[in-house]
């Protein structure tokens, strides 16, 4: 792994593939670190032949944190968002999506595909509208356009992201933690590996625990708010939305609204698929990127 100083923080990535390949940079959700990403579905995109890089946005993993803010105060945010007044927040996505841009000029890429999952999704929409000449292909998966009036989350989902990660801060606290958000919001219609959830769940938690960068990523969500839903038709870049249709987090009319809201954008929508990857979605996911990344020329 390496480190990146870019857009006043710094940002450990790492990079798959021959950098001769196409450029592919993979834009994490709340909280993800860069080892979230299914080892499997980024060594496919690799061996498709993509220059994959992956990073730890900021204030996760091994980047740049932002401790002298505090733990987020999300039930105030959220009645600020409601009440359309400015949310207090120390970044926004579009510092986020920023700090992409500047990490593709850090490595001299001119142009790269953009793929963003759950509210890395919404960074690479953001990204898409504020740095077009940077996209060769967005593809968002998991993800919302962030307009209101959309399918709220089930209750459960709902419930689940409205509480503090793992409060006992314990190692086994994380990975009886990943055990449950699996049964909340994983893929009903494929096997649930829970010797590998808890294998991951331990190395996220020896890697970096930080409970505090989630609750801000979730901050800056809400701070960003619905901002992104007017100008997403501005996105000229060519577009695909992955999504599953038993998402029960992030429901299926919420990417049908992105893929509605851009011109040309194209959807696939997987059976039985949830909100995390299991191991029988990743070819279907890494063939649907390389297909479309490959149609574009």
């Amino acid at each position: 792994m390496a480190r990146a100083q870019v857009n006043g923080v710094e940002l450990e990535y790492q990079t798959w593939g021959d950098e001769g390949g196409r450029p592919l940079v993979m834009i994490g959700g709340l909280g993800s670190q860069i080892i979230t990403w299914p080892e499997a579905l980024i060594e496919t995109l690799a061996d498709d032949g993509f220059f994959v890089i992956a990073y730890d946005n900021r204030d996760v993993g091994l980047s740049t944190k932002f401790e002298d803010w505090g733990p987020a105060d999300i039930k105030t945010a959220f009645k600020q968002a409601r009440a359309k007044e400015k949310v207090d927040a120390p970044y926004t996505l579009e510092d986020m999506a920023d700090d992409t841009a500047a990490l593709l000029d850090h490595l001299g890429i001119e142009r790269a595909n953009i793929v963003g999952n759950s509210n890395g999704g919404a960074i690479a929409q953001t990204f898409a509208i504020r740095h077009p000449e940077k996209v060769s292909a967005l593809i968002s998966m998991m993800a919302t356009s962030g307009r209101r009036g959309l399918p709220r989350p089930s209750e459960a989902a709902a419930e689940w992201l409205g509480r503090p990660r793992n409060p006992s801060g314990t190692r086994e606290g994380a990975v009886e933690e990943a055990i449950e958000t699996s049964h909340i919001i994983g893929s009903p219609g494929y096997e649930r590996d829970e010797a590998a959830i808890r294998e991951k769940a331990g190395r996220l938690y020896d890697r970096a625990f930080y409970p505090a960068g989630n609750s801000r990523h979730l901050l800056a969500s809400i701070a960003s708010g619905d901002s992104r839903v007017a100008r997403l038709g501005q996105i000229k870049a060519p577009t695909l939305v992955i999504h599953g249709r038993e998402d029960p987090l992030v429901p299926l009319g919420c990417a049908e609204d992105v893929r509605d809201s851009i011109a040309g954008a194209e959807m696939m929508v997987i059976d039985g698929m949830g909100h995390d990857f299991p191991a029988g979605v990743i070819p279907i996911v890494a063939g649907g990127i390389r297909d479309f990344v490959s149609k574009q020329g």
